[in-house]
């Protein structure tokens, strides 16, 4: 006699207790309400991800070339610099090292908007000169194979030897040298023998192009609290001629935006995308 339990009218089986009444399907549709809900939580997550974690930036100018090629489009880390928080503990948080690209403001009154990226050479403390081009620091010499040394060779004047630019800070600045007018008086106040000596809170940047990068031996230290952040990898990179920065006008800018959507798969340097700088 086979071992079953009856089932009474009162009990009902699992499959039964999962059943629903039939009917129709009914789509479940948004509200126009949670619509702008959803777009508008979208926009504040962008909002914070560009304000304090990432930011793109294009590059306009060769000062850091072959790192950095005018017209590539780099993403830019907020985070790694920025000082920590108690209401971010998880965020990651390191100093500056020597030899690291950064981002920032330029320390400069006649141009407070403006951000460039250069590489920090000196950091709080540090002795720095530089003879025929090349940099010691702490009376070492550097080995930088991406930085770009003067030559009398190549037949342009810019790169040829400067005895301001590239024995700095040996050669006491003329008005010819380029510098700015804050920088020439505080200049003097803080080179020790043949060194210029970095100052507590400061950063003294450099670009990798070095014979033709207005740099810290032109307008002076990077404060610490003006840097932005670091450029982590190239997104997207286009040929772009070195004057476009020059050419301001509304009419300059429809005609490069053309310029690229007729080009954009000939020119764009493909090689370069998702190319980490270091």
């Amino acid at each position: 006699m086979p071992l079953t339990t009856p089932i009474t009218p009162t009990e009902t089986t699992p499959a039964e207790s999962l059943a629903t009444p039939s009917s129709p399907a009914t789509p479940q549709t948004e509200t126009p309400l949670e619509s702008l809900a959803s777009i508008c939580t979208l926009l504040i997550l962008v909002i914070f991800a560009q304000a304090f974690i990432f930011q793109n930036f294009e590059i306009p100018s060769g000062s850091m070339e072959k790192t950095l090629l005018i017209g590539d489009h780099v993403l830019v880390d907020r985070s790694t610099f920025a000082p920590p928080s108690r209401w971010a503990p998880f965020d990651h948080f390191r100093d500056i090292h020597h030899n690291d690209v950064i981002v920032f403001l330029k320390p400069n009154p006649e141009t407070p908007d403006l951000i460039l990226v250069k590489r920090a050479i000196g950091l709080p403390g540090d002795h720095i000169h530089l003879r025929n081009g090349i940099v010691y620091l702490n009376g070492i010499a550097q080995n930088e194979p991406q930085a770009a040394k003067p030559n009398n060779d190549d037949g342009d004047p810019n790169h040829a030897y400067n005895p301001y630019r590239d024995d700095f800070p040996s050669v006491t600045p003329s008005p010819e040298n380029g510098l700015t007018a804050t920088w020439a008086l505080d200049l003097p106040t803080h080179i020790q023998g043949d060194d210029l000596v970095v100052p507590p809170g400061m950063i003294f940047a450099m670009g990798d192009n070095r014979t033709e990068s207005l740099d810290s031996r032109y307008w002076g230290f990077v404060p610490r609290q003006n840097i932005l952040g670091r450029p982590l990898f190239v997104y997207w990179s286009f040929k772009t001629p070195a004057d476009e920065i020059e050419k301001t006008t509304l009419g300059d800018r429809i005609g490069f935006m053309t310029h690229i959507v007729l080009h954009f798969f000939t020119e764009t340097r493909w090689a370069r995308t998702f190319h980490v700088i270091r």
